[in-house]
C-alpha cells in the first residue's frame, strides 16, 4: 500500500436537510495537521476579469486556467502560502458550501493501474480556489471537481464535501483519474475518518456521479467479480491496522452518537457510509461530535492511563488547526469557525459573506502571539493541559458563558438583518456583527488565560516550607 506523508487527517461530517433539527443542509470537518500551525478567517470579493488567469500550484507543478468571473466566498487558509493556500472551506455567494479535504487512501491494485500524478495532478492545497468561487450549486461542484481530476489527475485521494441548501454531496478520489460522488440521501448522516468510506455504486442513479469508464476501468483490470455489486470502499479503499486503531473506531463513536441504540463494534470494517440518526441532529449535537475525546469511556486520552498508548485515535486531538460546520438552510447562511483545539475551544457563527475579517482573525505565525485569534485558543489549551483535571472545570464555564453570549449575539443580528437594508447597509451590519462576536469570544478566552497563568505561578516545584511565617 501506498501512503504519502505530510497531509492532514482529518475527520468529518455531512448532515441532510431532514436529518437536522433546523432543517439545514450541514457539512463540516476537523482539520489537523499540526500542533502549532495557525489559519487565518478571510473574506474574498467577487470578481470579473477582462482575461482569464492561472492558478499555479506552489506545491507541485500543477496549472490551470480560472474562469474570468468569480463569486464572493470566505475560507481558512493558511497563514503562510509557501507550502500552498489550503483554503479548506468555505460559503460562496450563492450558498455553496465546500470543505477540503479528508485525506484518505487507496490500495495498491488500483494504485498499479492508475497512480496518482504527483508532479502536477491536483492536491488538497488548491481545491477550494479553484472551485468554490465557479460553482452556483452543490452539484455543479460535484461536477467541476471531477472534470479537473478527470483531465489533470489527482496527486493524492481524498474526500471532499460539498453542499447547498438543498443537498450534501460526498466526492472521493481513490487513484490517479477515477472519482466518485454520492448524495446524501436527506433524512441521512455520514461521518467519515480518513478512508475511502462510499460503498455500493448504483450507476443508473441521479444519487451518484463517477469518473467516466469508472467500471470498465475495474472490470479491464481484474479488480472486481463482474457478478457482484460494485463496492467503491473494497475494490479502492484499504483494510489494514491504521484503519482498525486509527481510522474505523472514529466512525464508530460517530454512529454511536447519533445512533446510541444501535450496537456496533468500533473495529468493525462493514460500518455503513449513511445512517438515519434516532433524533434530529442539532448544530450543538455535530460540534460535541467534531470535539469528541471518547470521554466517559475507557479510550479517554484525558485520562493517564491513555497517555503513552492509547487505544484508539479521537476525533478531537491536539494537531486540530480549525474545525468548521457550514450550514444552509435557504434563508440564511453560518459559518461555525472553532480555531484550535474543538474540546478546549468555541463555534463562532460567523456570516460568510462579511468584507472585514474581525480583528486578530487574520493574524499569527507558527510562532505564538498574543494577537492571533488562533494563538488566544492555543494558549488556553496549553494551559488547561498542564493540568486538565484541575482546570478543565475553569475551561468548561468560560465555554458555557461563550457559546451562550456568542449564540444570542446572532440570533439578534439575524433579527436586524430582516429589517429593510440598502445593500451597503446589509454588509455593513454583517460585519458589526462578525466583529461583535469574535470579540466577545476571545475576550473571554484572553481573560481565561489570564487567570490561569496566575493560578499556575503556584504549581512552582521550587518551593520549600518550613516554617509559615518564612
Amino acid at each position: 500500500m501506498l501512503k504519502q506523508v505530510g497531509r492532514s487527517s482529518c475527520t468529518s461530517i455531512l448532515i441532510g436537510k431532514a436529518a437536522s433539527l433546523t432543517g439545514s443542509v450541514i457539512i463540516g470537518r476537523n482539520e489537523d495537521s499540526k500542533t502549532a500551525w495557525p489559519k487565518h478567517l478571510a473574506f474574498y470579493p467577487a470578481k470579473t476579469l477582462t482575461a482569464p488567469a492561472s492558478f499555479h500550484s506552489k506545491d507541485n507543478q500543477f496549472t490551470i486556467e480560472l474562469p474570468k468571473t468569480s463569486f464572493a466566498y470566505d475560507a481558512t487558509p493558511e497563514w503562510t502560502d509557501q507550502f500552498g493556500v489550503f483554503a479548506e472551506d468555505g460559503i460562496n455567494a450563492y450558498q455553496v458550501a465546500m470543505s477540503a479535504t479528508e485525506s484518505a487512501y487507496a490500495n495498491e491494485r488500483v494504485l498499479a493501474a492508475d497512480p496518482f500524478n504527483l508532479e502536477s495532478g491536483l492536491l488538497e492545497e488548491a481545491m477550494v480556489t479553484i472551485i468554490l468561487p465557479y460553482v452556483k450549486t452543490a452539484r455543479e461542484g460535484v461536477v467541476r471537481l471531477g472534470d479537473i481530476v478527470t483531465r489533470y489527475g489527482a496527486a493524492e485521494a481524498n474526500g471532499i464535501l460539498f453542499a447547498d441548501p438543498d443537498e450534501a454531496w460526498y466526492f472521493e478520489i481513490g487513484s490517479g483519474h477515477h472519482w466518485v460522488a454520492q448524495r446524501i440521501p436527506d433524512d441521512e448522516y455520514a461521518v467519515v475518518a480518513n478512508q475511502l468510506a462510499i460503498q455500493i455504486i448504483d450507476f443508473t442513479s441521479p444519487n451518484f456521479i463517477t469518473s467516466p469508464g469508472l467500471a470498465a476501468f475495474v472490470r479491464q483490470n481484474h479488480l472486481w467479480p463482474a457478478d457482484q455489486p460494485f463496492d467503491w470502499r473494497a475494490i479502492f479503499g484499504t483494510q489494514d491496522e491504521s484503519d482498525l486503531h486509527y481510522n474505523t473506531p472514529r466512525v464508530w463513536q460517530g454512529q454511536r452518537r447519533f445512533n446510541p441504540n444501535v450496537r456496533q463494534d468500533p473495529q468493525a470494517t462493514d460500518l455503513p457510509f449513511s445512517r438515519k440518526p434516532e433524533q434530529p441532529i442539532s448544530i450543538q449535537a455535530a460540534q460535541g461530535f467534531l470535539g469528541d475525546h471518547y470521554a466517559d469511556t475507557p479510550y479517554d486520552l484525558t485520562r493517564t492511563t491513555n497517555r503513552e498508548q492509547a487505544t484508539f485515535r479521537p476525533v478531537g486531538v491536539a494537531t486540530t488547526q480549525e474545525s468548521h460546520l457550514l450550514e444552509l438552510n435557504g434563508t440564511a447562511m453560518t459559518h461555525w469557525l472553532a480555531m484550535g483545539v474543538v474540546s478546549q475551544s468555541v463555534f463562532i457563527p460567523f456570516y460568510p459573506q462579511g468584507s472585514i475579517v474581525p480583528a486578530t482573525w487574520d493574524q499569527g505565525t507558527a510562532t505564538y502571539s498574543p494577537d492571533s485569534a488562533y494563538w488566544v485558543f492555543k494558549l488556553v489549551s496549553v494551559l488547561v493541559d498542564r493540568s486538565w483535571q484541575r482546570y478543565s472545570g475553569k475551561l468548561s464555564a468560560v465555554q458555557t458563558k461563550a457559546k451562550i453570549a456568542v449564540t444570542r449575539l446572532r440570533y439578534e443580528y439575524d433579527q436586524k438583518l430582516q429589517g429593510k437594508l440598502s445593500s451597503t447597509g446589509r454588509l455593513d451590519l454583517i460585519n458589526q456583527a462578525n466583529q461583535a462576536m469574535a470579540k466577545t469570544v476571545t475576550d473571554l478566552y484572553q481573560q481565561l488565560a489570564a487567570e490561569l497563568i496566575t493560578l499556575q505561578t503556584a504549581d512552582s516545584p521550587l518551593q520549600f516550607k518550613m516554617d509559615p511565617n518564612l
